[in-house]
């Protein structure tokens, strides 16, 4: 049987993942707290069945260049 390793494929062009909360958390390394608090100030949540809200990562990058010029708390985790 092969390894899971082996096993992976590239996503369909046109697919991409989406991040939950916590993988959000990770990258950026802030609480929960400042995610929702971004969340406030606007940054993009997609629609998601279940509890989890999710984030598709080049959304965010982009909300986050856009307003780092006037908020210097993304500047700093950006």
């Amino acid at each position: 049987m092969p390894k899971k390793s082996e096993r992976l494929a590239a996503l369909p062009a046109g697919l991409v993942p989406l991040l939950s909360q916590p993988q959000l958390e990770t990258y950026y390394g802030v609480s929960d707290w400042q995610i929702l608090q971004w969340i406030k100030q606007g940054m993009p949540v997609v629609a998601y069945a279940g509890r989890q809200r999710r984030f598709n990562f080049a959304d965010c990058e982009a909300w986050h260049a856009a307003n780092a010029a006037t908020d210097p708390e993304l500047a700093a985790t950006g």
